[in-house]
């Protein structure tokens, strides 16, 4: 009788037994696995790579999330464990956009504050940027030569950003040579979208008083769709994404007069 070849055997009954724990337990940490199953730290972590890959689970700082206690809009700290090195580069391409005494706007979002961080290395003399993000001005808030326009408003302790009446108020008073946007959805044919009904809200005004619009994402966003929708794919005039974009996707962006920086 000829027999099955062991490893790949064990590897795909390993990670269901890993799904299962996952969603028994909500959440687990790589040193449990490892106790768990006797392989070593590089094994297990592969695992969780292949399955929220495969869109089973949700990868964490040192572990994995149940897929429904991820929220459709995971909390920062869980956001910034997620596609970290993609969402540095995309924050560096993004950054070398900035000009000598702009204006720009900062949506919220892990990937904008990777843009704020590279701001300090640019060789600027005067910035303005306003932002309804808490963490992106704390980034900043050390240089100045940056000066801040602090968006206020109702705070939405997700996103450690202001929605709501004030904030669009706040807006509606201002101007901005460019926005970066930060987007949880990306899809060619609806746009891009957001689980927050008043943060889409306030991004739509960021994009109506912004004389050019770049969407940052990485391409776990794309052919997403989220509650709100923020705007049509029109409004947009760039994408910064990763290099593991599909280039289908990517294709279809560019049909749409839209300028797409793999990174």
């Amino acid at each position: 009788m000829a027999q099955r070849p062991p490893h790949r055997l064990l590897v795909e009954e390993r990670r269901r037994r890993i799904l299962d724990l996952v969603r028994t337990r909500e959440r687990l940490t790589v040193d449990e696995l490892v106790r768990q199953f006797g392989v070593s730290s590089v094994t297990v972590r592969g695992d969780l790579d292949a399955l929220a890959a495969n869109g089973e689970i949700v990868r964490s700082h040192g572990g994995a999330i149940k897929i429904r206690d991820a929220f459709p809009d995971p909390p920062l700290n869980v956001k910034e464990t997620l596609h970290h090195a993609e969402k540095v580069r995309i924050g560096h391409a993004a950054a070398q956009l900035i000009r000598e005494d702009e204006i720009i706007i900062l949506d919220s979002g892990t990937t904008t504050a990777e843009i704020a961080r590279q701001v300090k290395f640019l060789k600027l003399k005067s910035l303005t940027v306003v932002t309804n993000a808490l963490n992106v001005g704390l980034e900043l808030a050390n240089l100045p030569h940056v000066r801040i326009v602090m968006v206020g408003g109702l705070l939405r302790h997700t996103s450690c950003s202001t929605v709501g009446p004030h904030a669009d108020q706040t807006l509606r008073g201002l101007n901005a040579d460019r926005l970066f946007l930060g987007v949880d959805a990306l899809d060619p044919e609806i746009g891009v979208s957001t689980p927050d009904l008043l943060e889409a809200q306030v991004n739509r005004l960021m994009i109506k008083v912004s004389r050019e619009v770049t969407a940052v994402a990485d391409s776990s966003k794309f052919l997403r769709r989220s509650l709100s929708i923020i705007a049509e794919m029109s409004a947009i005039h760039r994408v910064i994404t990763d290099d593991k974009a599909d280039p289908q996707i990517v294709e279809q962006f560019r049909a749409r007069n839209i300028e797409v920086l793999l990174v």
